[in-house]
């Protein structure tokens, strides 16, 4: 009697690896596209509310051209960082296929500097928090931001 053979299994999908050059930001732009699978419209609320992008081009960017949410936040934040809109990190990005965020940003005719990088850092947990989103922040974000009850004090005082 022949053995039936079971059917392979289907090809792992590419590992989604942002390059960013921040091995902390590139594990939460990773859960950011495990978050956005579950909650898109949180998702896109956020990155309107927060990123300053339509929720037109974060749809399209999803649904026709099937982008990362991770990517679609990450080119949001920066533009915001960088004081320019999502479209600008964007169509960096769409001009460097393949490369990382971090080739990508070095691109845009404003150079990357530490306080952009600190800013997205600062905008990534900011977004976990409006989510009410666990996030464990690395050992400089923690001396920068401190834990999550002490950010909402912050916010409270801000307010």
């Amino acid at each position: 009697m022949a053995w039936a053979q079971e059917p392979a299994a289907p090809p792992a999908a590419a590992a989604y690896e942002p390059g960013t050059g921040d091995a902390w930001l590139d594990r939460q732009l990773a859960d950011v596209n495990l978050y956005a699978a579950r909650y898109p419209d949180a998702f896109i609320d956020e990155v309107v509310r927060y990123g300053g992008a339509r929720r037109g081009y974060v749809e399209a960017l999803m649904q026709q051209h099937g982008w990362a949410a991770g990517d679609i936040w990450f080119a949001c934040f920066w533009g915001q960082a960088i004081d320019a809109g999502c479209r600008e990190p964007v169509q960096a990005r769409t001009r460097h296929p393949g490369e990382g965020w971090k080739a990508v940003v070095e691109s845009l005719p404003v150079a990357p500097h530490n306080l952009h990088w600190r800013a997205v850092r600062h905008a990534l947990v900011a977004s976990y928090d409006h989510w009410d989103r666990p996030v464990r922040l690395d050992a400089l974000l923690q001396r920068q931001l401190g834990d999550r009850a002490q950010r909402d004090a912050a916010a409270r005082e801000r307010d």
